[in-house]
């Protein structure tokens, strides 16, 4: 018998060592991985920084098209097909967009060069830094970062986009030295639940129900730290009893998140039931280590009018469309263009005001 126990001990010990060695061959290879992906990205870089500089911007630039094609004729013989006509552009470009080689070697480190090609063929600078900072914070892989993140426009759905330029550009240095991410960079409109589909619901419970039974999905769209905390929250103050539909906890945040279901379009009398809720759970649910809580009003539809005059933006309070059918993206981008259009054009007329309050005073 104690043969055979000394038998069972043995084996349990050489698979518990066979599966701690397995583990430091994961870990080496992984950190081989990322350091070959780090120098692939400085080494691409290089190149085609010192094409632009030896080449291009010199009096041969007019040849620019005919060196480019020897360069490459000349590294496909000895190297192989990554150094084709085309990935030399590539490089060419990525070096242009990306001139500081700082800001390159932090992004080689989380971030592969088939992200940043993709980041290249983003015209827009801010929404280019949006996404690199995003997408470097919440380790996306490319497929996530295309399917989920461009190709739902993202950017042109967070808050952020919304806001003047020199706003975006705070959140995102933010997001850089620190990897806090803002409410401004975490809430969208508008949120897409097409998990629903077609499903019919003739009220905000049968919505709910609807969304819990999709929890993750919902999770998903919500974004990274979202955290489900309860449904049907009961909100007390000794004489009367009231209950919100969903509420959730941000890690990145720190904050309790409250969500009001609407099927309808918002109304301004839903902005008091909502701030009523924000101050019930500041007083009774938050943490000392938590910020305060803040509110998300989720509707068919919404009149951007009301929330200029209802000054929802300095509420704590983020009213969002819901989408449970996906428009066209054309239709799509065409909306959210212009939604982005009207909310920068209000920023500015808020902005002339108070510098006409200031002048007057």
């Amino acid at each position: 018998m104690s043969n055979i126990a000394n038998r069972d001990q043995i084996l349990s010990s050489s698979h518990k060592l066979s599966d701690d060695i397995g583990n430091l061959i994961e870990q080496a290879r992984s950190h081989v991985a990322s350091k070959y992906n780090s120098v692939q990205v400085l080494l691409n870089w290089t190149i085609g920084q010192k094409i632009d500089n030896d080449f291009l911007n010199t009096e041969h630039a007019q040849y620019g098209e005919t060196i480019i094609e020897k360069i490459s004729e000349s590294l496909t013989l000895k190297y192989g097909r990554g150094y084709s006509r085309f990935n030399l552009l590539k490089m060419l470009k990525f070096s242009r967009i990306f001139p500081d080689k700082e800001i390159v070697a932090t992004l080689s480190q989380q971030l592969s060069w088939s992200h940043l090609v993709i980041m290249c063929a983003i015209e827009n600078n801010l929404k280019r830094e949006f996404y690199s900072e995003i997408c470097r914070v919440e380790n996306w892989s490319v497929r996530t970062f295309i399917q989920k993140q461009i190709d739902s426009m993202l950017y042109e759905r967070t808050m952020i986009s919304k806001e003047p330029d020199e706003i975006v550009k705070k959140n995102i240095e933010l997001l850089k030295s620190t990897d806090e991410m803002s409410a401004s960079l975490t809430f969208k409109d508008p949120y897409f639940i097409n998990f629903i589909g077609s499903k019919n619901y003739k009220s905000e419970v049968d919505l709910e129900n609807l969304i819990l039974d999709n929890i993750t999905d919902f999770l998903t769209e919500l974004g990274s730290g979202f955290c489900f905390s309860d449904r049907q929250k009961r909100m007390s103050t000794g004489k009367k009893d009231r209950y919100l539909d969903l509420l959730f906890f941000n890690r990145k945040l720190k904050r309790l998140i409250a969500i009001d279901l609407k099927i309808g379009d918002f109304d301004p009398a839903h902005k008091g039931q909502m701030e009523w809720y924000l101050n019930w759970l500041d007083k009774n649910e938050r943490l000392p280590h938590e910020e305060r809580p803040l509110g998300i009003i989720l509707c068919a539809g919404k009149d951007k009018d009301d929330i200029e005059y209802l000054e929802m933006n300095k509420s704590g309070i983020h009213v969002a469309e819901y989408i449970t059918q996906l428009p066209p993206k054309d239709i799509l981008e065409q909306k959210l263009h212009k939604a982005i259009k009207a909310a920068k054009e209000y920023y500015s007329r808020m902005l002339t005001l108070s510098n006409s309050d200031k002048d007057e005073s």
